[in-house]
């Protein structure tokens, strides 16, 4: 075999990882497993074998390290992070001790962020919630920082290039506070506004650990030298901040909150604004009618460059009973606020007919694309219904509900009229949805409410999939455990409580049963005693009763006991 052919044998290399399944060495593992484009022919053929350790101490390990040497030395550090060093100067003495087994590196990050995030979940849920977002402390503190990608590409190059350094210092160029990574996440996902507590509230966060409460306090401004005579391709060198965007999609990506964008039409009456508000309800979406918009143009316009333009053009209005320029304008400029495209949308009873939906969905004024495709519903809801079902629901309405709808009769037959005539024509609003391959849903409502709407959210259930559920990152200091102890008490205690429940409504019929039984056996023992009574003792007694009444004697005890004798059945004399 000739030596070049000996240079292209897959050559593999033992990379051993402690808790292989955590947030750090889940990407590590992925980046070692990736081929980088530019790599040369000799190190297409290296490869990596990664063993290591799961966070699950029931796993099977692959490998093992004997961590038992003593420490030698101590250094000053945070109580917090004490057993990191001592596996830190473990593996350090393991790797100086026996060069020819394995060489050894310490790679100090700053806080990782990046792919779903881990530290700064808290901040990035409650933005996406739409919830203000809670600075702790001044946030003056300097925070190192390094996007959790990177950092497995420094790992990787450490690995193949084997640089003199043991001691490597990883953390991006940016030199960002906390107070600049808040309010970065708050204006990316929210309002943008920071409201501050005091610091010690943030240890009452429950989907933070408390070693992610210690690095979130930490004060450092570093400079990583030696890293940068690596020949790394970095994804967000210049800091978190910086890359705010895309560190935003990689979230969305990750944790599957992906914006849902629906279209409910239908005529009136039909129940569009009933089903819009369920699904918001149910997926975590924003209702949006041209009505409420126009409603209120400085809420929607506040953030907008032609804002003043726009607003002294709707105070203006023309004689028109189309929709304006200016009002399509601030429609779309609420579709395209950051909550609607973070989380999604439902626009409900609009557009009317397709050139709306041109106007609304079609090329900016500059004649991009880009943010009008962003805009563009994913998924049409269609209701419709027969006129007389519609009919009969707006007469079933109080009157109150038929004003603030503005369904009189007069009005509600023009807007049904008016409805029916814009989905006759050769190319509807459907018909623009069809062209663009929006997928489609048509519900005809021909029965009562209750059951029409269930019938809807069954099926649209299985157009959109269940809805998006935040789930918090794994807690890594027995804090799921302990809830888990509590989610098991409760169910435990409600179990007991059910079962008590069951005996007392068991042992209550019973005792009814026991009851009724008592009664009719002392009836079955006295029936005797009353027969008897009725027939040789009651008709005597009556007759007595009766005398006793007509001739009223001064003792009228005396004259019955007297009566009874002598009239007694049972009296022979």
């Amino acid at each position: 075999m000739s030596e070049p052919q000996r240079e292209s044998v897959t050559r593999a290399r033992r990379v051993f990882l402690n808790n292989i399944d955590s947030y750090s060495s889940r990407t590590i593992t992925k980046v070692l497993s990736e081929e980088p484009e530019n790599a040369s022919q000799l190190s297409r053929t290296e490869t990596f074998q990664v063993v290591g350790t799961g966070s699950d101490q029931s796993g099977d390990a692959r490998l093992q390290l004997p961590f038992t040497e003593e420490i030698l030395r101590r250094r000053r550090g945070h109580p917090s992070f004490i057993q990191l060093m001592d596996l830190e100067m473990r593996v350090v003495r393991l790797g100086k001790s026996n060069p020819a087994l394995f060489s050894t590196y310490v790679v100090a990050s700053g806080l990782q962020y990046g792919m779903g995030e881990h530290i700064f979940y808290s901040y990035f849920k409650n933005s996406w919630l739409g919830m203000e977002a809670e600075m702790f402390g001044d946030g003056k503190n300097v925070v190192p920082t390094i996007h959790i990608s990177d950092l497995a590409r420094i790992v990787l190059s450490v690995i193949r290039l084997q640089p003199n350094v043991s001691y490597l210092l990883a953390v991006d160029s940016s030199s960002c506070t906390l107070e600049n990574i808040v309010k970065a996440i708050s204006s990316a996902l929210g309002s943008g506004k920071v409201r501050k507590k005091p610091a010690e509230d943030l240890f009452l966060l429950e989907d933070m650990s408390m070693s992610a409460i210690r690095s979130m306090q930490i004060n450092l401004q570093l400079e990583a030298i030696h890293i940068k005579n690596l020949p790394i391709s970095w994804r967000c060198e210049s800091g978190l901040v910086e890359n705010m965007q895309l560190v935003l999609e990689e979230f969305l990506q990750n944790r599957g909150l992906l914006p849902l964008r629906l279209c409910v039409l239908g005529p009136p009456a039909v129940g569009t604004t009933t089903v819009s508000k369920w699904i918001c309800e149910d997926y975590r979406l924003h209702h949006v009618t041209l009505k409420d918009v126009i409603a209120q143009p400085e809420e929607v316009l506040k953030n907008s460059d032609p804002a003043e333009e726009l607003l002294i053009h709707l105070q203006n209005p023309e004689e028109s009973t189309d929709v304006s320029d200016e009002q399509m304008e601030i429609l779309r400029a609420k579709l395209k606020s950051i909550s609607c495209r973070n989380q999604g949308f439902v626009l409900a009873g609009f557009p009317h007919t397709y050139e709306h939906a041109k106007k609304l969905f079609g090329e900016e004024a500059d004649g991009s694309s880009s943010l009008s495709r962003m805009i563009l519903p994913e998924f049409v809801l269609c209701l419709d219904a027969s006129d007389s079902i519609l009919t009969d629901r707006v007469m079933e309405l109080p009157q109150h509900l038929v004003q603030q709808l503005g369904y009189q009769p007069e009005d509600f037959l023009r807007c049904l009229a008016a409805y029916r005539e814009n989905n006759s024509v050769d190319k509807t609003v459907l018909t623009y949805y069809e062209e663009r391959n929006v997928t489609a849903l048509h519900l005809e409502v021909t029965s009562g409410e209750e059951q029409a709407n269930r019938l809807v959210k069954e099926k649209i259930l299985n157009m959109l999939g269940p809805p998006r559920l935040l789930s918090p990152p794994k807690v890594e200091d027995g804090r799921n455990e302990a809830e888990e102890k509590l989610r098991r008490e409760a169910k435990e205690k409600a179990e007991e409580t059910r079962s008590r429940a069951a005996l007392w409504q068991e042992w209550t019929l019973r005792r009814g049963q026991m009851k009724r039984q008592e009664e009719q056996e002392l009836e079955d023992l006295t029936g005797p005693m009353k027969s008897y009574l009725q027939e040789h003792v009651m008709p005597v007694l009556t007759r007595g009763l009766i005398h006793c009444c007509r001739r009223q004697p001064p003792d009228p005890v005396d004259f019955l006991s007297e009566f009874l004798f002598q009239n007694s059945p049972f009296n022979t004399s």
